[in-house]
């Protein structure tokens, strides 16, 4: 093979593109400081809920349909902010693996599974499937207290929640459709 010589502009321009990917890590930054705002919010739901558990407190009495509701809408209200906080996660570790360097994880024992085989397309579906899960969430919550909804806004969120399905799927079909040609042009 024969080597192109580059002009010392040209490895310039190139260095300092490179180098440009740096300006992400305070995004990154940013998000762990949301994900800090997250766990506070969680644990002020949870104390919450925990709260909401004694006697004298101002929620429904203990035992009735309206207490079982009150509780699984607090427990849903927590995992919706866990799924959130997961999603922060894959943003943070994914994206800072993928578009700014290498986090050099190979053989720590907590590297999660998924890191191993991520890229901007990986990245893009996990996203997807976390949004719908979040949207999920929030269906559930609405068909709970359907009686609180008029029909216009439960049809808005079906529709946006069957978006973010639609989304996902797509983004996985395309992922799957470039797969080959990723493969083929890394050999």
């Amino acid at each position: 093979m024969t080597q192109v010589s580059r002009t010392p502009y040209k490895k310039t321009v190139g260095s300092l593109i490179f180098l440009s990917r740096w300006l992400q890590a305070p995004l990154y930054f940013g998000l762990i400081v949301a994900q800090c705002i997250y766990v506070y919010q969680f644990m002020v739901q949870l104390w919450h809920l925990l709260l909401s558990q004694f006697p004298g407190h101002e929620s429904a009495a203990p035992g009735t349909m309206e207490a079982e509701v009150a509780t699984m809408l607090a427990v849903l209200g927590l995992i919706d902010v866990v799924m959130i906080a997961n999603l922060l996660i894959m943003v943070i570790v994914g994206g800072y693996e993928t578009f700014v360097s290498r986090l050099n994880l190979q053989g720590h024992p907590d590297q999660p599974e998924w890191l191993s085989h991520v890229n901007a397309g990986v990245l893009k579906v996990k996203l997807a499937t976390a949004l719908i899960g979040i949207s999920s969430i929030h269906l559930l919550i609405t068909f709970i207290r359907i009686h609180k909804f008029e029909d216009r806004d439960i049809m808005w969120q079906v529709g946006i929640h069957m978006t973010f399905v639609v989304s996902a799927i797509a983004l996985a079909w395309i992922d799957r459709l470039t797969l080959p040609t990723i493969h083929t042009a890394a050999r």
